[in-house]
């Protein structure tokens, strides 16, 4: 089996070999020690600063999309949401369920977002927007400088959901004013998956959320930091996945965060360049590197999936919705090299050419 998905990706040895070990008690100093030390990496891979903080949550990425939504918006605010595809459309319901009031910027399959949609909302009376950064369901990369340069000049917070891109395309969460950075473990992380993290400014910190009274007990950020302190979570987290979390981020310390990124351009590149040999079309967007979508014309993407998966155990992302029938997602993420490109480029050949 060989993974070109998008969560749970295609895991290193190393991460495997944790996986399999005795779960440790973990009310104790030395696990405590793991979590400290994985919240300076995380901020130190996000170039975040000291006075940031770093929530970790036992749940998906949509539980921490949930519980920043919570604990960092009140029905006093006036949000803009980013709504290209599923996950943004998430943001969207999320803003609905907890009566936050929101504008939308919708966009078409196939559309770019540009800085004409932002300027529409210039004159409104604005307090946050929400992005995915990566829309993961068609692969669109946003522009961060344009989404940062725009809530600075309206002095906005900005909450963005990085889980497909962290550790795959370029952020600075400082220089870019970024307040809320939502990640999560099976992604470029290549963890297993069920736990997420949530990197806060310190102005969110101090402006919202340690006077907002969390609606959660659960997701309550607040209690989280009291115990995060101390390296410990307020319940039971996901320690076997925290201990993985600490094992990939030193050996992302070690080969160095420019390495890994230029690593994953590498992969992103050289399978658009290889795949566009093949009768199929790829997207005409910004495209994040940590996916690709890939168009059949013919509407065979669910038997090409299916024969991919069955007849030579590879697994690619189908699409969902309206695209179901035209669109695969073929990931970028985790332990894959550019002769795995090779593996998957051959066989596809062989599936779509005979």
């Amino acid at each position: 089996m060989k993974l070109f998905t998008l969560g749970p990706v295609e895991m290193f040895p190393y991460t495997l070999e944790c996986s399999a070990e005795q779960v440790p008690y973990f009310r104790t100093s030395e696990f405590s020690e793991v979590v400290l030390e994985c919240e300076a990496l995380l901020k130190q891979f996000a170039h975040a600063r000291d006075e940031d903080k770093v929530v970790f949550l036992t749940s998906s990425g949509t539980g921490a999309m949930e519980a920043t939504v919570m604990n960092c918006l009140t029905t006093q605010d006036h949000v803009l949401v980013i709504d290209g595809g599923s996950f943004g459309h998430r943001f969207v319901q999320l803003c609905e369920l907890h009566q936050i009031p929101h504008e939308v910027i919708h966009l078409e399959h196939g559309e770019a977002l540009s800085a004409e949609h932002l300027e529409a909302y210039r004159d409104t009376d604005l307090t946050a927007l929400l992005v995915n950064i990566d829309e993961t369901s068609t692969c669109q990369l946003y522009p961060i400088d344009m989404l940062s340069a725009f809530c600075k000049s309206k002095g906005m917070l900005l909450i963005v959901d990085a889980i497909s891109s962290f550790l795959i395309d370029p952020l600075d969460f400082t220089a870019s004013g970024v307040d809320a950075l939502i990640l999560s473990s099976q992604k470029a992380f290549a963890l297993a998956p069920g736990l997420s993290m949530v990197l806060l400014s310190e102005r969110m910190y101090e402006e919202r959320v340690s006077k907002i009274k969390s609606p959660s007990m659960y997701f309550d950020f607040m209690d989280h930091l009291v115990n995060g302190k101390r390296g410990q979570t307020p319940f039971t987290p996901a320690v076997g996945v925290i201990l993985q979390l600490n094992q990939r981020l030193r050996a992302i310390r070690e080969i160095g965060l420019e390495t890994l990124l230029d690593h994953a351009a590498e992969l992103a590149r050289d399978f658009r360049a290889r795949v566009t040999e093949l009768p199929v079309e790829l997207a005409d967007y910004p495209l994040s590197n940590a996916c690709t979508p890939i168009i059949f014309k013919d509407g065979n993407a669910v038997e090409v999936f299916e024969t991919l998966k069955n007849e030579y155990g590879l697994f690619v992302t189908p699409t969902g919705g309206p695209l179901h029938d035209t669109v695969l997602r073929v990931g970028h993420m985790g332990n894959l090299t550019i002769e795995d490109n090779t593996l998957l480029i051959d066989t596809l050949r062989k599936v779509l050419c005979g």
